[in-house]
């Protein structure tokens, strides 16, 4: 599933890319499926913000596959592969969320409960 990630965000650049994964409900660690979203921030440069109707769409297709949330990534095309303020601000799924350094090409797994960045593990 890591290179639909990259394919997506390095499609995406100068801008940020933002997408979310679909794992097995009783196995949690196996990613099944990957849905790019676009991302409607004002300065897509420099944030994300998932397309809220493409995000319910492939929230329900998951539903309707048996499939749960597993993570959410996004790029940083100028910056390392660590939760920015604003990351941290936003975070509201109990999910990874996982981090594309583009230029490093570096991707990273964190946990944000409660704006609290927690290193989940190196992908």
């Amino acid at each position: 599933m890591q290179e639909a990630i990259w394919t997506h965000v390095l499609r995406e650049v100068p801008n940020e890319g933002v997408g979310v994964l679909a794992v097995h409900p009783y196995a949690p660690g196996t990613v099944l499926a990957c849905y790019p979203l676009s991302n409607v921030a004002a300065q897509p440069a420099q944030r994300y913000l998932a397309d809220p109707l493409e995000l319910l769409r492939a929230l329900r297709a998951m539903r309707q596959g048996g499939l749960n949330l597993g993570a959410i990534y996004h790029s940083h095309p100028r910056g390392r592969a660590r939760p920015s303020p604003t990351d941290l601000d936003l975070a509201r799924y109990p999910v990874p969320y996982l981090i594309a350094d583009v230029q490093r090409h570096e991707l990273r797994a964190y946990l944000l409960p409660e704006n609290t960045e927690i290193e989940v593990r190196v992908l």
